[in-house]
């Protein structure tokens, strides 16, 4: 009698199954769900309890939430209604694991749909015929374009030369393009730096070249003089530099440039000038080595001359001048003043191009030709300039064009 008078509430639950089996099951509230469970297999599946995996095979799934219930929580605890229904699903078999020889196998599939290596390739193209070199070989067959240019702009020099010659105004021209080397930013000195080293009681010739050697920076400059005040040799002029004579040199060429021909001067008189005016531009426009690397060069073991030239062939990069002083030393300097064969289509597609003709009859762009020849890396200030870019771009594209055919 006490159990009834404290018994929980007991609820009517509608089970059905898949196979279509259907009835009534009464069950207390405070029932696990697992007991519930094997109370419905004990009903539909009659012995199924002798396995204890039957019950565990199984699951209770509330038909309204298609919630799945949990086997250690009670019937009120999952929230069960009187007249609620409830499906009883046997559970899926886990898949098998595999054998090692299926394992095995889809290993061997997975390494057949690999991408082949460069081998694999080679080996199962072996026996067909070449129709196209290696891009590797081919990379190395190409012409390069910097050591090409030169040779172009070697010969484009000498046409440039010989049209403005024909200009009645070319001496003019080139007296004022004289006058506007003499303005080379590079010959120049920071003034304001130099006062200051002046100040701290350097002389100004120690302080210029230690500005020059340091790219104008006072700080790395002070350091250079402190560390070579005992130095014999400091107040030497830098390697492949002469002022004095540059000076010089300067102040005839401007004196020249300042007065004009006089009236007794004939045609050959005024080509003759013109052709003055071309060897002192030239000499202007000579290679300056990287001090920096001429002196690193030099502790080396090698020779002033031998450096200039190493630095000269290998654009002032220090290390490619290393290892052509060390090589076979090629190219040689006097490779570098060769010009293209006039004849080649390459040089006759250039000569055609209209925008590089009427480049040709541009002062500036024989001193643009004449820098690029001696300082390569001033190529990209004259890429970049609306007189002499579009006769460069025209270059490089013709260039490209053939050397691709």
């Amino acid at each position: 009698q006490e159990e009834k008078i404290f018994a929980g509430k007991v609820l009517r639950v509608h089970v059905c199954t898949m196979e279509g089996a259907e009835w009534l099951e009464e069950v207390p509230e405070d029932t696990t769900v697992e007991k519930l469970k094997e109370r419905c297999l004990k009903h539909c599946v009659p012995g199924s309890l002798e396995d204890p995996k039957t019950v565990t095979h199984h699951k209770l799934i509330h038909a309204t939430s298609e919630k799945v219930l949990t086997d250690t929580k009670t019937v009120l605890e999952e929230n069960i209604q009187d007249r609620d229904v409830l499906l009883l699903v046997k559970k899926r078999a886990p898949p098998p694991l595999p054998k090692m020889t299926d394992v095995s196998a889809e290993e061997k599939r997975k390494q057949e749909q690999k991408a082949p290596d460069k081998d694999a390739i080679l080996k199962a193209t072996a026996n067909l015929p070449s129709r196209s070199a290696d891009r590797s070989v081919a990379h190395h067959s190409m012409r390069d374009f910097q050591t090409e240019l030169r040779k172009i702009l070697v010969s484009l020099i000498e046409v440039a030369q010989k049209l403005l010659a024909l200009n009645p105004d070319a001496v003019e021209l080139f007296k004022k393009a004289n006058a506007m080397l003499d303005e080379d930013e590079e010959d120049r000195v920071d003034e304001i730096a130099l006062r200051q080293l002046t100040e701290m009681g350097f002389p100004e010739s120690r302080a210029v070249k230690a500005l020059r050697l340091n790219h104008m920076s006072v700080t790395q400059a002070m350091e250079w003089l402190i560390e070579h005040a005992d130095d014999p040799s400091v107040d030497a002029p830098l390697p492949g530099q002469t002022p004095a004579e540059a000076t010089a040199e300067g102040g005839a060429s401007s004196a020249e440039a300042a007065a004009g021909p006089s009236s007794e001067e004939g045609g050959e008189e005024a080509k003759d000038e013109l052709t003055e005016i071309f060897k002192k531009i030239r000499r202007k426009r000579e290679f300056r080595p990287d001090p920096r690397a001429v002196i690193a060069l030099m502790e080396m073991g090698f020779d002033e001359k031998e450096v200039v030239d190493a630095l000269r062939v290998n654009n002032n990069q220090q290390n490619a001048a290393c290892e052509w002083l060390l090589g076979d030393r090629k190219p040689s300097p006097e490779d570098l003043d060769k010009g293209i064969d006039t004849n080649s289509p390459l040089f006759q597609a250039i000569l055609e191009n209209p925008v590089v003709q009427l480049g040709l009859t541009n002062p500036k762009t024989l001193l643009a030709f004449e820098d690029m020849l001696e300082n390569p890396l001033n190529s990209t200030q004259w890429m970049n300039d609306p007189e002499t870019g579009p006769v460069m771009l025209q270059i490089s594209r013709i260039f490209q064009t053939l050397n691709r055919t």
